[in-house]
């Protein structure tokens, strides 16, 4: 299913968002350049802090007994985190005696999705043709259908819930308590078993197919074991629909998981009976909870990679912001030619590769010019790699490498 539309921009308008499209551009461009600054500052202090808290750390060897020689130490150490706490879903009256209760709702409904394609016309012009596509998708929360651009994909729901979860407040780890944070970095979530009341059950069937009959205006019954046409509980997931097996629009899953006790390594400063997080001299805070057992270097490695990850992210990031607010800038020049869209694009290209160009050198100097505070001797090598790249691209340096290699190939052939 598909609906298609199309809306033509007159040259002037495209002149005038080119100009408009320069603020933008600016902002994005010392929006980069910020990110670009201020990442490189965050990877140094976070590397800074992991290898002081790597020295600092000293492995807990028993955890099950408190040593008041560790209060105030930053220790690793590996134990059972359990807890005594029952929790409890208050709107299904479903629980366990765990660390996490979880509770995640999908909606079946009308997905809009839209793609785009331009071309330009003689004289400037811009058409755009714009194509709507229709499917059906689980989704978090339920779509509103009324602006989709095609009727006849009318969204509704048999019921919403709201997605909940809830942790225990009380989990040891040996003879010591967990901090809040602690507790919360604790993952490896399995499926909850629902063991719903009949009175729930027959409610939420009631219910469910009062909604049903309101928005198809007729009762559907299908053959059901449990006795309950319009529900269905199969092991963690309370399915609310006619049939899980072929799923309608206003459908609604609800999925439950729990968190159990398990055994977990830490890394945080003893804090008495608890824990606190690691503060480094540069001010930079740090403490941790893994699943299973790990050792100090495991922890910090897996630190380390992190960090080195994220920092590339960031400057891959910050590099196209600071190439698409050149581009921004620059782009009315390719607008103006759009009379002619033939040389508009040769132009529009030529453009293009001189902002990436200049964008990347550009980012490379941000960079370099941030760690000159922090590491010199790699900031003064990405100075010198952006400025072989402005040699070669700007000052014919691609032509004189060319002429070296030349000169040197001719040497042997002269003696």
């Amino acid at each position: 299913m598909a609906y298609t539309e199309k809306e033509t921009t007159g040259y002037g308008t495209r002149v005038g968002r080119s100009f408009k499209g320069i603020l933008t551009g600016i902002i994005l461009f010392i929006g980069g350049t910020v990110l670009l600054w201020w990442n490189e500052g965050r990877a140094v202090r976070t590397a800074d802090m992991l290898e002081e808290a790597q020295k600092a750390c000293e492995v807990m060897e028993n955890p099950s007994k408190k040593n008041a020689a560790l209060d105030g130490e930053l220790v690793c150490g590996t134990a059972m985190a359990t807890t005594e706490d029952s929790l409890v879903d208050k709107d299904f009256g479903i629980g366990a005696t765990a660390i996490s209760l979880k509770r995640d709702v999908e909606y079946f409904q009308w997905v809009e999705s839209r793609h785009e394609e331009t071309e330009d016309k003689l004289g400037g012009k811009e058409e755009k043709t714009i194509t709507y596509t229709y499917d059906k998708k689980w989704v978090d929360s339920p779509i509103s259908s009324s602006d989709f651009k095609e009727s006849g994909h009318t969204n509704f729901t048999l019921t919403t819930v709201e997605p909940d979860q809830q942790w225990a407040e009380n989990v040891t780890f040996g003879a010591y308590m967990l901090n809040e944070s602690l507790i919360r970095s604790m993952t490896a979530a399995e499926p909850l078993e629902l063991n719903l009341s009949d009175e729930l059950l027959s409610q939420l069937n009631k219910n469910t197919q009062e909604a049903y009959e309101r928005f198809n205006g007729k009762t559907a019954v299908l053959p059901s074991d449990s006795g309950y046409n319009y529900i269905h509980v199969t092991d963690n997931q309370l399915y609310l629909g006619l049939n899980a097996a072929a799923p309608q629009v206003g459908d609604v899953r609800i999925t439950f998981e729990k968190v159990m006790p398990a055994k977990v390594t830490v890394v945080s400063v003893v804090d008495g009976d608890t824990f606190k997080p690691f503060k480094a001299s540069n001010g930079e805070h740090f403490q941790k909870l893994v699943m299973g057992k790990k050792s100090i270097d495991e922890i910090f490695d897996g630190e380390k990679s992190v960090n080195t990850i994220l920092t590339w992210l960031l400057r891959l990031l910050g590099t196209l912001l600071v190439i698409g607010g050149l581009k921004g800038v620059f782009g009315f020049i390719e607008a103006i030619l759009k009379v002619v869209p033939f040389l508009a694009n040769i132009v529009g290209w030529g453009v293009g590769l001189v902002c990436t160009i200049v964008g990347i050198v550009w980012s490379l100097i941000v960079i370099a010019i941030a760690w000159l505070f922090y590491r010199p001797v790699l900031g003064i090598t990405l100075l010198v790699i952006a400025g072989l790249l402005v040699w070669i691209f700007a000052f014919g340096g691609k032509n004189k490498i060319k002429q070296l290699a030349n000169k040197k190939k001719d040497e042997p052939a002269q003696a």
